[in-house]
Parts: structure tokens; C-alpha cells; sequence
């Protein structure tokens, strides 16, 4: 019985001891070997592998593209408005021994913050060399590639390779928002302004040009209407000096009768003519009466 239980222990032991001298690399991780907390060995490659127990130290990272999100910065472009800026990037470890010397024990949560220095840093130095409308434009991305390039040669010493960085927002700061705003709405209210000077700038010309096209045409109308009723006359007075040179009793008679017609109308007026007058010389009767 206690040889048995002996063998039973001695099996335990040994399977704990081969269990304490292998250890397993995923895909998804590179691990370093160390001794005596020395870099011994990066094992980049999946599979299982040997040590030695208590004298052989395993630590892996994740070799997976990781994200870093940065904390709102507030930086101050070329023109002096200044913008608060949301950022992002990507990035993973590119050569483990080189940062497992730059952070330690630390691992991934000791070289964020240090990512995150770096990033902020040349978020303040790029975005400082240009105008905040840049910024705000099509012309972000080139200046991310830019902001991603130098992280990128900063970040090398960590053993760190940036992929990309990305700005999420870039807004004014709040107490600026309502100032912004305010000369936003006095240029568009002086624009509107202009709009409509021109607007009755150009309603004045067209009522000028109407108002001398009316003058203009009913002068000439008038002037038309002058030469016709001359026309007339002259043609009247050509057709009445005819009657006369034809037949002057009837003329005589026809004047006499318009005269009648003009004078002797309804009303209150009065005329106080000699009976003998020569104007009343077509209403006697053949008895004088």
C-alpha cells in the first residue's frame, strides 16, 4: 500500500514537473524567455515549447494590432483658435525584447501611457503649424498621415510599430462655441445684408428703366397722336375750305348750326343778344319771325 501511494506521488510529481517544463505560443502572441529575468530567446512562432522550470521565466504579449484611444486634448493651431481633439490609433508590438528592455514588468498597460505622451505630443507640434480650418477640412487626413509618421519614429524606441491614427472630433471648446457662433451669425447677417442692397440696388435700375421706357413711350404716343389729329385738322379744314369755295350760303349755314349746337344748351346760363342779330339769322321763319 505505501509503495503504491509512493508511486502514486512520484507520477503526480513528475507530471507537475512536465507540466512546469512546457508552455504553449499562440498564433495571436509573441513570448520571450528569460533568464534571470535576461532575454534569452523570442519565440515568435506557435507551437509548444520546452524550459526549465524555476530557472526559466515565460511572458508573452499580444501580437495583435492593438488600440490606443487618447484623452481629449486641447491644442492651439497657427491661428490661435483653439480646438479640443479627440484621437485614436492603432498600433502593436514589433520587436518584443526592445519592449520588454523600454517598459519592463509593465507590459502593454505601462507602454499606453507612454503611446498616448508621444501621440499628444505630435498632435500639439502638427496641428500647431497650421490654421484651425485646415484642420477642420479635407486636408485632416494629410495631416494625420503626418501625425502618424513622427509618433512612428518616436514610437520605435519602445519596440512599438504605429499603424494608423485617426482624429475622431475637433471642436472648439464650449466657451468659445457662443462667440463662434455670434461672428458666424453677424457675417451671414452682413452677407444678407449685402444680398439685399444689391437686390434693391438692381430693383431701382429696373423701375428706372421701366419708369423712362413709360415716359419715353408715351411722349412718343403723344407725339403720334399730335400728328394724326393734325392730319385731321388739316384735312377738316381742307374738306371745309372746299364746301366754302363751293357753296358759301351752305357753309355759312353749317358754321351757324354748330354755333347753335355749342351755345343753346340746357342749363342755367343765359345770353342777351339783339332779336336783329345776324346770329339768329338761320332760326327767323320766310315772315321774319
Amino acid at each position: 500500500m505505501k509503495r503504491t501511494q509512493i508511486i502514486l506521488v512520484a507520477v503526480v510529481a513528475l507530471l507537475f514537473g512536465a507540466l512546469q517544463a512546457v508552455y504553449i505560443v499562440d498564433e495571436r502572441e509573441v513570448a520571450l524567455r528569460l533568464w534571470f529575468g535576461e532575454v534569452q530567446a523570442e519565440i515568435t512562432d506557435p507551437g509548444l515549447y520546452f524550459k526549465i522550470p524555476v530557472l526559466h521565466e515565460i511572458v508573452k504579449y499580444d501580437g495583435r494590432i492593438l488600440p490606443l484611444e487618447t484623452s481629449k486634448l486641447e491644442v492651439t493651431p497657427a491661428d490661435s483658435r483653439r480646438l479640443e481633439v479627440d484621437a485614436f490609433a492603432r498600433w502593436r508590438i514589433s520587436d518584443a525584447k526592445q519592449f520588454r528592455r523600454a517598459v519592463g514588468a509593465s507590459s502593454i498597460a505601462g507602454a499606453q501611457p507612454r503611446l498616448e505622451r508621444i501621440l499628444n505630443a505630435e498632435l500639439r507640434e502638427v496641428l500647431g503649424k497650421v490654421d484651425s480650418d485646415a484642420v477642420l477640412s479635407a486636408d485632416r487626413v494629410l495631416l494625420m498621415n503626418q501625425i502618424r509618421d513622427q509618433a512612428r519614429t518616436q514610437a520605435a524606441s519602445l519596440g512599438v510599430e504605429i499603424i494608423d491614427v485617426r482624429i475622431k472630433r475637433a471642436d472648439l471648446p464650449k466657451q468659445n462655441l457662443e462667440a463662434t457662433f455670434e461672428r458666424m451669425r453677424a457675417e451671414r447677417q452682413r452677407l444678407a445684408a449685402d444680398e439685399i442692397a444689391r437686390g434693391n440696388e438692381a430693383a431701382q435700375r429696373l423701375r428706372a428703366t421701366a419708369d423712362r421706357t413709360v415716359v419715353e413711350t408715351v411722349s412718343e404716343a403723344r407725339k403720334q397722336a399730335q400728328i394724326i389729329r393734325g392730319e385731321a385738322d388739316a384735312r377738316r379744314n381742307a374738306i371745309l375750305a372746299e364746301a366754302l369755295g363751293r357753296d358759301a350760303e351752305f357753309f355759312a349755314f353749317l358754321r351757324s348750326l354748330e354755333a347753335y349746337e355749342n351755345s343753346l344748351v340746357g342749363g342755367n346760363s343765359s345770353m342777351v343778344l339783339s332779336p336783329d342779330s345776324e346770329f339768329f339769322d338761320y332760326l327767323k321763319s320766310d315772315t321774319g319771325r
